[in-house]
């Protein structure tokens, strides 16, 4: 095998062991899908989504005609993300977890409660459960404003992961890069003389006609 690799040279070994780069290609992507479907635990996620305002509805239907100005939203948006941090260090909140990955976040003066977690309906329960505490935790922290479910949690009925087309497609991609490095290698590690191309090359020398084998 001669010391100089060419970009021509690398295509003619990849064609000469196309076969090995499919096949190995095909084997890397099944059994990345196989062991993505049948060996990582799915993974459910769902939600469910509050509001908080800085005022009581009652109280400000009476005024101005039940006008709501920005600074009701602004003050609300306020609220709400002072009652995330009760929320997230509340024992009583977080004792409803259930081994459930959990998230609180809002935006403006709306709060969203995602729940995560191999059990979808165990996901959906602890979800709302969440959001039916979450009224207490605000009457004990706040003495004006109110708290209300916007969305309660549905079971979700699909996971979303492992993605088994995308764990495929990384197979894939995995078996193509690692056979071509593979075919590339053996190339480079295999030291015997091959006829015509690599003697004129090693010699720099024609080569006119070449003696068979009879022996097979």
């Amino acid at each position: 095998m001669p010391n100089n690799i060419t970009i021509q040279r690398i295509l003619a070994i990849l064609l000469q062991r196309i076969k090995f780069i499919i096949l190995l290609s095909l084997v890397c992507m099944l059994s990345f899908f196989l062991y993505s479907r049948f060996f990582i635990t799915p993974m459910y996620s769902t939600s469910a989504m509050l509001y908080v305002q800085n005022y009581n509805s009652k109280s400000q239907s009476n005024i101005d005609g039940g006008k709501i100005y920005s600074s009701d939203i602004s003050g609300s948006a306020s609220l709400a993300e002072a009652y995330i941090v009760f929320l997230k260090n509340s024992d009583s909140i977080t004792s409803l977890y259930n081994d459930c990955d959990v998230s609180i976040t809002n935006d403006s003066f709306f709060i969203t409660v995602t729940v995560s977690g191999s059990d979808p309906k165990t996901c959906a329960n602890v979800a709302n459960q969440i959001c039916e505490a979450a009224g207490d935790v605000f009457a004990e922290r706040f003495a004006y404003g109110q708290i209300g479910i916007i969305r309660s949690a549905k079971v979700p009925d699909v996971p979303y992961e492992p993605n088994n087309l995308k764990n495929a497609l990384i197979g894939l991609v995995i078996g193509l890069v690692a056979s071509v490095l593979i075919s590339i290698l053996l190339e480079l590690i295999d030291l015997t003389v091959k006829p015509d191309d690599d003697l004129q090359e090693m010699y720099d020398i024609p080569i006119f006609a070449e003696i068979p084998d009879f022996g097979n």
